[in-house]
């Protein structure tokens, strides 16, 4: 005997063994063998192996058993056939046990066959179904229909080619008069619909008109006299429990089940075909409305489901306009939906009262689905909703998971219908609510503080005036919320639920507590004392602090600060960022009436939180001193000189983002503000540019070129606090600019400063102004001559009538300058208002469209840019002439008006969006493509093809080099593609896109990284499209997977092939996910190969740590 063999047989004979823990070690051992390349069984031994497993799937213990199922399938491979060819002759079994297991059998086996067994098996149901008026048992087609269903549940996506063959059989057999067969032809629809969507897009029509049929077939009921329902239900509540008991086993009625499969089918249908919604709405939506009133509790929730389904489909999608002015299919989808909203109402009133627990949780998730689609809607069915709600939650006679439902609803409800809608019903809504707030169990206790904090912020909000008079109800919310914030042996979640309800009840209603608002105050003074609820209680300050009701925080204000200066110093870095935006917010409210010496204490703190470690915390802190320095000056005495340093420490940083430069601006321009000035105005601004003024000339590394204009910003916050100071600025960085002796640093901060101040000291000594900037174009430093061209266009938008015509002149008569020329003409056009540039329209359009066959490519590129802003000038008279210059005969001009419409598309909604339909804007605007990507698309598509008649050979000495001059074309489409699948996707043909990306898979580097990235994503969105051709896309990964570089290749030959491998083993993960599509055999044998072979298993183990750290490794930067 081997010692392979020796060491198996070993394995075995402790898997017997009484202990468990043997058991199980000695199993996993045992496959760890298996998977071994080495290891090769002969047929006793697989025979052996295959028994013990087998053995051991009826093992005590559930981890071996567990252990068993997981590995019987990897010694099976080589039985599948034997076990096709057994498991057949069983369908005719006289025995319905055994006919049912081999049913399952099958339906599993035919996700793991190859694909030459899977289509014997397929051949052979086709072959034995007879046609329905056939003489053949009903039990036997019975069994050869659900056979179906199950290898269309386990393997649907490989039974795409035998749909137009199998479908119109299983329609016909729909027809017999046999509740148990329908059942089954419907359930083996619904599978066909949910994997094989494409192939059943002919059979649509037909199968729909089933599932209308049979969701309401019920011919042992009347459902037409409400009198017979509610009398029916009266009868039905005696026998009730026996009806559960008995509801599956009742022979007499199968008639629900057909119902329910029907229910079922509707709902893949619904969500397999998105693009088929119009219809939907108008064919299924009132049909399934009308089944709301379905007597079977069962059949009920799956009618409920499919609505649900419907809705979800509806949901405008991310980016959607309503305003727009063409109707689109969103548009009128919700429309439809709209029309739909009473009938739903209607149908749901006796619903909502129904015995039936389970019934109420369907309503509640329907109309809050509803309500989330169309916010508003429900507003005059409020009436209905409410009583609805109350019924739940006053009904303590059963399970507590319906009042919490009941309140999930209300506060859902509260964030999408207007408040008023609430108003007449508070006397009623608010008491059950209250005594949910003081219920024993916790989850509700936290669920309704969540209601009432909801109640609050809806029905008394700020920034309105009161229509509600809340004297009525304030007194009683107070102490029903105060009794939970007293408690101390309560629930995490309930203690901050109530601090932050109590918070939210101080802020908006303040004014009305009266005498009860002291004791509030000292009572958030004490949670804030408590490490466990610290945060909470900051945050409820905050509330209290920002609320513009004024409230007297003097009691506690003393105490208060003292406490927050100790939470600065602490490592949570959520408390430090609350108890930042809590003093900025006492600061503001408070002001003067803050005690200096507390103020002093958290000041102290604040230098040591100014630095680039944590910039947010940065940001905050400085809000904080700007807002300080504004209330109380006298106290920055002390800490003014170290919090400067750090804060110009922080300016130098090149990763200073556009909030903390914003706040620091706030705050320098608070120290020169007072009166007397914290800080006087020269020194500040010798402070601000010591770091360029003193560095050695021209030489050493220097500053990052954003220091340069970080501190030019603030210079000119500077400029724009002390206007007195403004022109002499203004001067002293002519002269510093206009200096022989000044160092480059100087010349790029005088001109960056001069951009921003210029337009704050106005015209000032223009011409001087003009002959400084226009030398320093000139400069050798190309620094210096970027920051001139900046200032130029800057200073100018300030002042157009002296610099625009100016301006213009020079483009003309200077070509050398044209390209530092044209991107000042950009910043002007793009920082003047547009209204003063319509005077200057017509030539700055005339000059733009000259210099459109420009040779050079960024100058064209600059050209577009202007364009582009100026177009956003006047939209409505240049778009039409834009749009003709796309019909010019000259290619440049035409690349170059397409490159402008890059930069018509803001992220903001703007005048011109409705005029834009015809251009293209997938990233930003995508609700301006959706509705012409029918005419879109085939273009797209056209693009991602190898054109040959576009790749060219070059030779270079000896060797010849192969050049694709299409690749970049291509890249783009696929770039476009993958923008189509983040924003567009309801809108796809998934089957057409991944042909296209099948065919990328194959292509060149760049595009191959693209595609496997898109692969990975459609793996997540739309995983049964792809896991019907998963075996297709399965070979160029193990390709990419398996190749090697040849030996003597550059460096960058290696590394460009494994950053490959590495997106193409991401994409492989993404397909694990799906979870069938281990059962394909393609895939299961290149998951052993990945793992027994070290590289690839370690690469793949490393991309698993990664995706379980960072869950957005699929997403993609295009620029």
């Amino acid at each position: 005997m081997s010692t392979a063999a020796f060491h198996i047989s070993s394995l075995l004979e402790k898997m017997t063994s009484s202990d468990k823990d043997f058991r199980f070690m000695a199993t996993s051992d045992l496959m760890s063998e298996l998977q071994k390349d080495s290891i090769q069984l002969d047929e006793d031994s697989e025979r052996k192996v295959v028994k013990m497993l087998l053995r051991l799937l009826e093992d005590k213990n559930g981890e071996v058993q567990n252990l068993a199922v997981k590995w019987l399938g990897a010694p099976l491979g080589a039985f599948h056939a034997s076990l096709l060819h057994c498991l057949l002759p069983q369908l005719s079994s006289p025995r319905l046990a055994v006919r049912k297991r081999a049913v399952g059998a099958l339906g599993h086996l035919a996700a793991a066959c190859s694909t030459d067994l899977f289509v014997e098996l397929a051949d052979h149901l086709l072959d034995r179904l007879p046609g329905p008026r056939a003489p053949t048992s009903p039990a036997a087609i019975r069994t050869l229909i659900q056979c179906l269903g199950s290898v269309g549940r386990q393997a649907g996506h490989r039974l795409g080619a035998h749909l137009d063959r199998l479908v119109p059989l299983v329609e016909d057999f729909c027809n017999l008069d046999d509740d148990e067969l329908r059942e089954s032809c419907l359930q083996a629809f619904e599978a066909f619909l949910r994997k094989c969507p494409k192939e059943m897009g002919p059979h649509m029509p037909n199968v729909t008109s089933l599932c209308l049929q049979y969701i309401k077939h019920d011919p042992n009921y009347n459902y037409d006299s409400d009198e017979d329902e509610e009398q029916m239900e009266t009868e039905d509540s005696e026998f009730s429990e026996q009806e559960s008991e008995d509801e599956y086993s009742d022979d007499d009625d199968m008639s629900w089940k057909v119902r329910r499969a029907a229910a079922k089918c509707i709902a893949a249908l619904i969500s397999s075909r998105p693009d088929l919604l119009p219809d939907f709405h108008r064919t299924l939506a009132p049909v399934l409305i009308r089944r709301f009133k379905e007597r079977e509790e069962n059949v009920k929730a799956d009618v409920f489901t499919a609505y649900i389904v419907l809705l979800r489909q509806t949901r405008p999608p991310k980016g959607w306009l309503e305003a727009m002015e063409e109707p689109t299919q969103t548009g009128s989808n919700l429309h439809m939906l709209r029309g739909q909203v009473p009938l739903v109402v209607k149908a749901l009133q006796r619903q909502l009262k129904d015995r039936s627990i389970r019934a109420r949780q369907g309503c509640f998730s329907l109309l809050t689905e509803l309500a989330g689609v169309l916010p508003g809607s429900l507003a005059e069915h409020m009436p209905v909703l409410v009583s609805g709600i109350i019924f739940s939650l006053a009904d303590r006679s059963s399970s507590s998971t319906i009042r919490m439902d009941a309140l999930a609803f209300l506060q859902g409800l509260l964030g999408t219908e207007p408040a008023e809608a609430f108003h007449p019903h508070l006397p009623t809504l608010l008491p059950p609510v209250m005594a949910c707030v003081a219920d024993p169990f916790y989850k509700i206790a936290a669920e309704a503080l969540v209601v009432l904090q909801e109640l609050v912020q809806a029905l008394w909000p700020l920034d309105r005036p009161r229509i509600l008079d809340p004297e009525p109800y304030v007194g009683e919310m107070s102490v029903v919320t105060l009794a939970r914030l007293r408690a101390t042996d309560l629930d995490q979640e309930v203690k901050e639920r109530a601090i932050s309800c109590m918070g939210h009840l101080v802020g908006h209603l303040g004014d009305r507590l009266g005498d009860d608002l002291e004791p509030i105050l000292l009572l958030l003074l004490d949670r804030l004392r408590n490490e466990i609820t610290r945060l909470p209680a900051v945050k409820a300050l905050t509330l209290v602090a920002v609320s513009p009701l004024q409230l007297d925080l003097q009691p506690i204000l003393a105490e208060a600060l003292p406490i927050l200066a100790s939470f600065l110093r602490k490592n949570q870095r959520a408390l430090r960022l609350a108890t930042l935006a809590a003093l900025d917010a006492l600061a503001q409210s408070q002001g003067l009436s803050l005690p200096p010496s507390a103020v002093q204490a958290v000041l102290a703190e604040l230098p040591a939180l100014v630095n680039e470690s944590d910039m947010h915390v940065a940001q905050l802190a400085v809000d904080f001193l700007a807002t300080v320095t504004q209330a109380q000056p006298a106290s920055l005495v002390e800490v003014s000189g170290p919090v400067l340093s750090e804060l110009l420490r922080l300016l130098r940083s090149p990763l200073l983002p556009a909030g903390v430069l914003a706040a620091t601006e706030g705050f320098l321009q608070a120290l020169v503000g007072t009166r007397p000035p914290c800080v006087d105005y020269a020194k500040l601004i010798s402070l601000l540019t010591a770091p360029v003024y003193e560095q050695a000339v021209d030489g050493g590394p220097g500053l990052h070129k954003q220091v340069f204009h970080s501190l030019a910003r603030c210079v000119a916050a500077l400029s724009a606090a002390c206007p007195q100071e403004a022109a002499s600025t203004a001067n002293r960085l002519v002269c510093d600019a206009r200096s022989p002796h000044s160092s480059m640093g100087v010349k790029v901060l005088a001109f960056l400063s001069l951009a921003e101040v210029g337009q704050v000291a106005g015209p000032g000594p223009q011409r001087e102004l003009k002959a400084v900037l226009l030398e320093a174009l000139g400069s050798p430093s190309e620094d210096v001559r970027a920051a001139a061209s900046y200032a130029l266009g800057r200073v100018g938008a300030g002042s157009l009538p002296d610099f625009l015509p100016f301006l213009l002149e020079q483009i003309e008569a200077e070509p050398r300058r044209q390209y530092l020329l044209l991107h000042s003409l950009r910043e002007a056009l793009g920082a003047a208002q547009p209204d003063s540039l319509k005077p200057y329209a017509e030539d700055v359009w005339a000059l733009l469209f000259r210099r459109c066959e420009g040779a050079e490519e960024g100058t064209r590129g600059v050209v577009a840019e202007c364009i582009g802003k100026l177009v956003l000038v006047n939209p409505s008279f240049l778009l039409p002439r834009f749009r003709k210059q796309l019909a010019a005969g000259r290619p440049h001009t035409r690349s170059t008006v397409i490159t402008a419409v890059k930069f018509l598309i803001s992220d903001q909604p703007h005048p011109i969006d409705p005029l834009l339909k015809s251009f293209i804007a997938v990233h930003n605007k995508p609700s301006l493509v959706r509705d012409l990507l029918d005419d879109i698309l085939p273009l797209l598509y056209q693009e991602t093809k190898i054109r040959r008649d576009l790749i060219r050979e070059v030779e270079m000495g000896p060797f010849k080099h192969t050049v694709d001059d299409g690749l970049d074309v291509r890249k783009a489409a696929f770039e476009c593609m993958y923008s189509l699948l983040e924003s567009c996707l309801g809108q796809l043909d998934i089957c057409e896109f991944l042909n296209h990306v099948e065919d990328g898979l194959k292509d060149h580097y760049d595009i191959r990284m693209l595609t496997f990235i898109m692969l990975a994503r459609l793996a997540t969105l739309c995983p049964a499209p792809v896991l019907q051709r998963v075996d297709r896309l399965i070979e160029p990964l193990r390709a990419t997977c398996t190749a090697k570089v040849k030996a003597g290749s550059v460096k960058q030959e290696f590394e460009k092939q494994d950053e490959l491998k590495r997106s193409a083993m991401r994409a492989v993960a993404a397909l694990l996910t799906i979870p069938e599509v281990g059962k394909s055999p393609i895939m299961a044998d290149f998951s052993s190969q990945i793992r027994s072979n070290p590289e690839l298993a370690a690469l793949f183990e490393s991309i698993q740590k990664d995706s379980t750290s960072a869950p957005s490794t699929d997403s993609m930067e295009l620029s």
